[in-house]
């Protein structure tokens, strides 16, 4: 009965797929028509029997929240001993984007990344001694986490040609109550927002050379554009490789970044990471408390929740009859927005999954580096990456964001508040974007903004 129901699922998603007009298919056969609060949550479209079993173990293992050990329940214990959150969902909110914490509220949604001047062995960013590479803002019972820190919002303006005026706002952190000792007086601080994982998989899927042969990073074009790919270093493969995860594609892999993220957002060890990430510093007291064993998270599990946020699927754009938004799509192109933005390409052949294979995807990013200018700098170098470079973020399914995450925050510190403020913010690279944008009447605008909301 099981294999029929998933036989079914398959063909039903193919005949989906097959009455839609191809715009509407932003992962190609593997989109999902949904607009409700799960669209975020769904596996491929074209997803097969086998992958689907995988799916579903991954994804009880990428919500359910991990306990302190020793536990009857082995397989999910070994949280801690310092960590920002106690499952990936907690960031990742129904697989969407984090929010920016709110009062007085600890910190989940959005982390802060720790580093000092210079570079480490393999080239990227130097851990703080003290604090290593991220703050923990909790610990177990009877444990004190790294720090608090509160986030101050200052407000400022932007007044626009025609004379509307937009609030803008970005966050202060401070002041620090650090537990373990000062950090390093040149400590550096990077905000990031936990982003969307849906899609992921099929960004993975993209080969390496179709990327490489989007970069232009000494502006051949001269239109003022110059893309590059961020060179980082993989720990599972002991090389460098191109990095296209991540605010400042400084992850190689999914499986990279997931280990990563089990060690560094929860304090979970793996075969990627078998230590716990204590410093000299920490260990003589945290150093001694219970664990999950070694490694907490076995290589099985490590790899369906890989394969779970791999299949993830990307919902269908909408509203393709308005014709508000179809105006909107050509003013987009028309301000250049796209040029970073690609809103077309394919996948490969060579992924692991055949699910994401030679796929024509919209996805509107071309997972590069591109330099932002100084408003939106953090001064916090990654491998290549300087402080006013960043990924470019896919924009598919971003006009759902508010009915699944119930918020509307965006850029790599939650500072902007709709996507209007997210494109005031551009400059450096995408400043002649930004200043056509601005020069767009009212109703202009409401056209371009009517069309993101339509992905």
């Amino acid at each position: 009965m099981k294999a029929r129901f998933f036989m079914m699922l398959g063909a039903v998603a193919g005949a989906v797929a097959a009455d839609h007009p191809p715009e509407a298919l932003s992962a190609g056969s593997a989109t999902v028509f949904n607009d409700g609060k799960d669209a975020y949550s769904l596996a491929l479209g074209n997803i097969s029997r086998e992958t689907r079993r995988q799916f579903v173990v991954g994804n009880s293992f990428f919500n359910e929240n991990w306990i302190i050990a020793p536990a009857s329940a082995q397989a999910r214990d070994g949280l801690g001993p310092l960590f920002h959150a106690r499952s990936c969902s907690s960031c990742h909110t129904k697989d969407g984007r984090g929010a920016p914490p709110s009062g007085d509220e600890p910190m989940t949604g959005l982390l802060l990344r720790l580093s000092v001047p210079g570079q480490d062995a393999q080239g990227g960013p130097r851990p703080d001694p003290r604090y290593g590479g991220q703050l923990a803002v909790r610990a177990l019972p009877g444990s004190l986490p790294e720090a608090e820190v509160a986030v101050r919002w200052v407000p400022s303006q932007r007044r626009l040609p025609d004379g509307e005026t937009v609030e803008l706002r970005h966050p202060e952190f401070g002041p620090f109550t650090w537990h373990y000792g000062p950090p390093a007086a040149d400590l550096l601080i990077g905000p990031r927002l936990a982003q969307p994982v849906y899609g992921s998989g099929l960004l993975e899927a993209i080969s390496e050379a179709t990327l490489r042969g989007l970069a232009d990073p000494d502006d051949r074009n001269g239109d003022g554009i110059s893309g590059r790919p961020n060179e980082v270093w993989s720990g599972e493969f002991q090389k460098t490789m191109m990095g296209r995860f991540g605010w400042k594609a400084n992850q190689p892999t999914l499986r990279q970044q997931t280990a990563d993220a089990f060690l560094g957002d929860i304090g979970i060890t793996s075969s990627l990471h078998p230590t716990e990430s204590l410093t000299a510093a920490q260990e003589p007291t945290l150093g001694q408390l219970p664990n999950g064993g070694s490694p907490e998270l076995s290589d099985h599990l490590l790899d369906r929740v890989v394969t779970y946020v791999q299949t993830l699927a990307v919902p269908a754009r909408r509203l393709l009859d308005d014709p508000q938004a179809r105006l909107g799509e050509k003013l987009f192109a028309q301000v250049n927005c796209s040029a970073c933005h690609l809103p077309e390409v394919a996948t490969g052949s060579e992924h692991p999954i055949k699910e994401l294979r030679d796929q024509t995807i919209r996805p509107y990013t071309d997972l590069l580096l591109h330099d932002l200018g100084e408003p939106l700098s953090d001064h916090r170098p990654d491998f290549l990456a300087s402080g006013s470079e960043w990924r470019t973020p896919p924009l598919w399914g971003i006009g759902l964001n508010a009915e699944v995450n119930g918020n509307a925050f965006y850029l790599h510190d939650g500072r902007a508040r709709s996507l209007q403020e997210a494109i005031l913010w551009h400059d450096g690279e995408a400043k002649a974007s930004r200043e056509a944008f601005e020069k767009l009447s009212k109703a202009e605008r409401g056209a371009l903004l009517a069309f993101l909301e339509s992905l």
